[in-house]
């Protein structure tokens, strides 16, 4: 069975030499200089995240990967906290910016939320060691169960896109997304790929798990929105030409995030590490003016640091 996207998906027309440039670049791509204070020192993060107690609170902990505690439970999405996005350690991405928290120091996790297999979203090391499995409730797209079955969680639950599955008192819904799937150079699209509404009683948010941009996100702000929080994901955008099948620009998130009426919106997906050509700290400002530019004013602009805890109103 093979997975499609929805209609209105950009399409690529690149000639196969620029990919191969493209795959030198990243052999040759040096680790870039991490500011000062773009860090927050793991003791900092857990001192903060106990000092919210039980509020509604995120945590950037780096990439797509965020803690966010929503109505009492504690949500982790796209775990990927080891050095390397790669099937192979050594090879590959490598991670730039360490994670937040080691896995070790993670509070106890009640849902797993993965959008697609890729490596640094699907991260088998990351969540062999995530402890408790037989009480995580996982929640995936269709097809993708398996790698969970494998080592040892209990509760999966596998969605199409528009299914939910309610967990306690927050609602998950698998919403389309313009990507693809693919763990090898053989096989792609047998496991499907998603965004994810999360809500709670008093508080919707939107997780993109990576997509381009399309009509789908007029259809989704119209039929799901407004959200309260939007998570946008920003990097691995250049070159344009390659890239726009599956990612977006800080614009297009932007963009994104307008068509889905959000009121708060905040960039994921950039400063841990380097998958395109783009300067790995370029994106944030280039998405702070344009949603400035798109009517969203200051304070509902959420630029993070990694391990910045942010509370939900």
């Amino acid at each position: 069975m093979r997975f499609h996207n929805p209609p209105g998906a950009p399409k690529r027309n690149v000639n196969p030499f620029k990919w191969l440039g493209f795959f030198y670049r990243r052999l040759t791509d040096t680790l870039p200089q991490i500011p000062d204070d773009f860090i927050i020192p793991s003791e900092t993060v857990l001192a903060t995240i106990k000092h919210a107690g039980d509020s509604d609170y995120m945590t950037w902990l780096g990439h797509n990967t965020l803690l966010t505690r929503l109505q009492g439970k504690t949500i982790l999405t796209d775990p990927f906290l080891t050095d390397y996005a790669s099937p192979i350690a050594g090879i590959g991405p490598r991670r730039f910016a360490p994670p937040a928290l080691t896995v070790s120091q993670l509070p106890k996790i009640d849902v797993l939320l993965v959008s697609h297999d890729h490596y640094d979203h699907l991260d088998l090391a990351t969540l062999a060691a995530i402890d408790g499995k037989e009480s995580v409730a996982v929640v995936v797209p269709l097809k993708m169960g398996s790698f969970f079955k494998r080592l040892g969680y209990k509760k999966i639950y596998e969605l199409n896109w528009h299914q939910r599955r309610t967990i306690g008192d927050i609602t998950i819904c698998a919403l389309p997304a313009y990507h693809y799937s693919k763990r090898n150079i053989f096989v792609r699209n047998t496991r499907l790929w998603a965004n994810f509404m999360i809500t709670s009683q008093d508080k919707k948010l939107f997780f993109d798990g990576n997509t381009a941009y399309g009509s789908l996100f007029l259809d989704l702000g119209r039929d799901y929105g407004p959200f309260d929080y939007a998570l946008l994901s920003i990097g691995a955008y250049e070159p344009h030409a390659l890239m726009q099948e599956s990612h977006t620009t800080p614009e297009l998130a932007v963009k994104i995030g307008r068509e889905l009426r959000a009121e708060t919106i905040i960039p994921i997906h950039w400063g841990t590490i380097i998958l395109s050509d783009e300067p790995p700290f370029a994106p944030p400002e280039r998405f702070y003016q344009a949603a400035l530019a798109e009517g969203f004013s200051r304070e509902n602009i959420w630029i993070m640091k990694i391990g910045e805890t942010r509370i939900m109103g």
